[in-house]
């Protein structure tokens, strides 16, 4: 793509030239229709624009220095695209029409798979919505499935580099028991506010407080946090919180490379513990924590200037295996041929 500066791009929308669709009607899901259209026709009384039926997965294609195109993990991304779909009441994607799907925007749009060495990826989003009229909350009886693709740069223009968290308490991502495990736009709309304001302030994201008694950690807005303390990787376990991908391969890698693993509630004051902290996720991978502010409180946790010694191992045995420069022993990547 001679218009394209892989090194120089952010994680923002750009066309490709085709996108893959499948419809359910009738009861079933039909087959595959591939389309170079950037636009959906939808009835004004679909589900997904008045009661929110609507799910939507992140996962990246990478170009290897064999030149060969590799994708991480998509049957989990499938997988938890049917939890969302069973947590809000909208129609099951198989797994293997959602891989199949995948693998097809993925083949069609080659021409947009970033180059080895540019730091740049595919990024693929997956699209579920209810597209069937209701004017009664109730949930549709026809749904669109989608994915379209677009090259990419690092989710925080920073990349790997240390950014601060902010702590607001006035905010909540998600409610107790509520929807903050499924991947569905509400949980996205209801950070924007806040994460506007803290990007205003110079932090990168919110780190969010349990909803319910404001004692625990619970996410970074876009990405799950975890923090590295006693030779231990400790990451938050709540009903509210998105079950990363990139946080479930990371708490395997930890394991392999000789820490020990904890996923429990982690109480706010542990925060000063830590020697290490990062927020992961598919978009950014590892992005590693510099400091959290206490804005309540008008309090710092500091974690160092540069990253960490083990977000840094992590990040880089994940990336490895992404890019295929080292041996994916756990059958996380599937080439695309």
């Amino acid at each position: 793509m001679e218009n394209i500066d892989w090194k120089k791009l952010g994680f923002g929308y750009l066309d490709a030239d085709y996108n893959v669709r499948c419809y359910y009607r009738n009861g079933e899901w039909g087959e595959l229709e591939v389309t170079s259209s950037n636009q959906i026709n939808i009835h004004m009384a679909a589900t997904s624009l008045h009661y929110g039926q609507e799910a939507f997965e992140g996962l990246k294609a990478f170009k290897g220095k064999d030149g060969k195109i590799r994708v991480f993990r998509m049957d989990e991304n499938a997988k938890r695209m049917q939890d969302s779909a069973n947590g809000i009441l909208m129609e099951k994607l198989p797994v293997d029409k959602f891989t199949d799907a995948v693998r097809k925007a993925v083949k069609m749009n080659e021409r947009f798979v970033p180059p080895y060495d540019s730091g740049a990826a595919l990024y693929i989003r997956p699209l579920l919505i209810g597209t069937g009229p209701q004017i009664g909350v109730s949930p549709a009886d026809e749904y669109l499935f989608l994915v379209f693709v677009m090259p990419v740069g690092p989710y925080f223009p920073e990349g790997f580099t240390p950014t601060d968290l902010v702590i607001m308490r006035e905010f909540d991502r998600a409610a107790p028991q509520g929807t903050g495990k499924y991947k569905v736009g509400g949980n996205y709309a209801a950070s924007m506010y806040e994460g506007k304001k803290a990007k205003a302030g110079g932090f990168s994201a919110v780190l969010y407080l349990d909803s319910k008694e404001k004692k625990y950690l619970d996410e970074c807005g876009p990405a799950n946090f975890f923090g590295i303390k006693n030779n231990t990787y400790i990451t938050p376990e709540s009903d509210s919180i998105l079950p990363s991908i990139t946080n479930k391969s990371l708490m395997v890698l930890a394991e392999e490379m000789g820490l020990n693993v904890e996923r429990r509630k982690v109480p706010y004051e542990e925060l000063a513990e830590f020697d290490e902290v990062g927020a992961c996720g598919t978009a950014a991978v590892i992005s590693p924590i510099k400091g959290v502010y206490d804005a309540d409180n008008d309090k710092w946790f500091k974690y160092g200037d540069e990253p960490g010694e083990w977000s840094t191992k992590l990040y880089n045995k994940l990336r490895a295996i992404q890019y295929g420069d080292e041996p994916d022993a756990y059958d996380w990547v599937e080439i695309i041929d």
